[in-house]
């Protein structure tokens, strides 16, 4: 649950240090990304504010100063390779800073529970049915008896005892957190339990994290991240066995003389598509790009349906970057991979 604090609220801030945390906690935010982030600095603007240095890119326990907007001298529009640097140097400040359990879909998602007078063959038909291997026993969803699991009603067929719901509890030991705590200090908990129950600020259950969710989670998020990198890995293989370091700096000049250093290994995915674009509004540019397309020597490649795909590649890579808060679709996915697959017929 996200909200835009009132203008009065922002307004109070002008002219104070505050905790960057104070003003994501104002919006109701617990990660920065794209989408967080632009609302948050839209809002500042509309009231004429700004924050120095920027609340985008500083520690979650670094404070900044609420400043007039006007305040701030304009700055020159930066040249195109500057821009591009920039777009593509955001990503690692856009990241997340801390991933909390309530950015896990789980952790908000709800869950199955049951009454403390609930029979056990009833629960157990209902573990079986919604195939869950985790049932806590509730009162209200705010008072939390105990959980059924697999695991606690074998436990209770091992000791003898007689096969009620109150018998098959884990009583003492279920682990619970609420949905500030940093996520990766509850891994260590899910890995021995298999599950974490997930508290919202209310005091009452608003979800569970298992093991799953937490291999859901990074296969959703690191699968991308390995593709786009393999990607890069045989873009650079292709074009450093093809270019010289003259080819390599001309997509470089308009960068500081320590930035054109001449190797495939030092470009963004941006210098791919000017290395290699033929329909770039520069002239040189694309007449330099055709001679390097001629370099790589594929007569079986149909240059213009490359760079298409090259520039889908790229504008997915911004939005895994971005680290949209939503998991990158399937088609998207295998977009990626078939790229991929198409970049490895080529690399010797």
């Amino acid at each position: 649950m996200t909200s835009t604090p009132r203008g009065q609220d922002l307004a109070a801030l002008k002219g104070r240090t505050v905790p960057v945390q104070d003003i994501l906690d104002l919006f109701q935010v617990r990660v920065r990304n794209h989408g967080t982030v632009h609302r948050i600095s839209q809002a500042l603007t509309d009231a004429g504010l700004t924050t120095l240095p920027d609340f985008a890119v500083c520690d979650y326990g670094s404070s900044v100063d609420v400043i007039p907007l006007a305040s701030v001298p304009a700055q020159p529009a930066p040249a195109d390779a500057e821009r591009d640097e920039a777009e593509e140097a955001l990503p690692s400040a856009a990241l997340p800073q801390r991933l909390l359990l309530g950015d896990i879909p789980s952790a908000g998602r709800g869950l199955v529970s049951v009454g403390p007078g609930t029979p056990l063959p009833q629960t157990t038909f209902l573990m079986r049915t919604k195939g869950i291997a985790q049932v806590p026993v509730t009162t209200g969803m705010a008072q939390i008896h105990g959980v059924v699991t697999w695991g606690s009603v074998a436990k209770m067929y091992e000791a003898g005892k007689q096969p009620t719901l109150d018998n098959a509890m884990e009583k003492d030991s279920f682990p619970i957190a609420d949905t500030r705590q940093e996520f990766f200090s509850a891994l260590p908990i899910i890995r021995e339990h298999g599950y974490l129950l997930v508290r919202g600020d209310d005091g009452c259950l608003s979800g569970i994290v298992t093991a799953a969710d937490v291999t859901d989670r990074f296969e959703g998020t690191a699968r991308p991240f390995f593709i786009v990198g393999e990607i890069e890995s045989l873009l650079r293989r292709c074009l450093g066995a093809a270019l010289d370091e003259d080819a390599v700096r001309a997509v470089q000049n308009n960068r500081k003389a320590e930035h054109r250093t001449g190797r495939v290994s030092d470009l963004t995915f941006g210098d791919y598509l000017r290395l290699l674009d033929g329909d770039q509004t520069k002239a040189s540019m694309a007449e330099r790009a055709d001679a390097n397309w001629e370099a790589l020597k594929w007569p079986s490649m149909p240059r213009e349906q490359f760079v298409g795909r090259l520039k889908r590649v790229n504008d997915i890579r911004n939005r895994i970057a971005h680290f949209d808060e939503k998991p990158l679709p399937p088609e998207l996915i295998d977009e990626l991979t078939t790229f991929a697959n198409l970049l490895r017929a080529f690399v010797a």
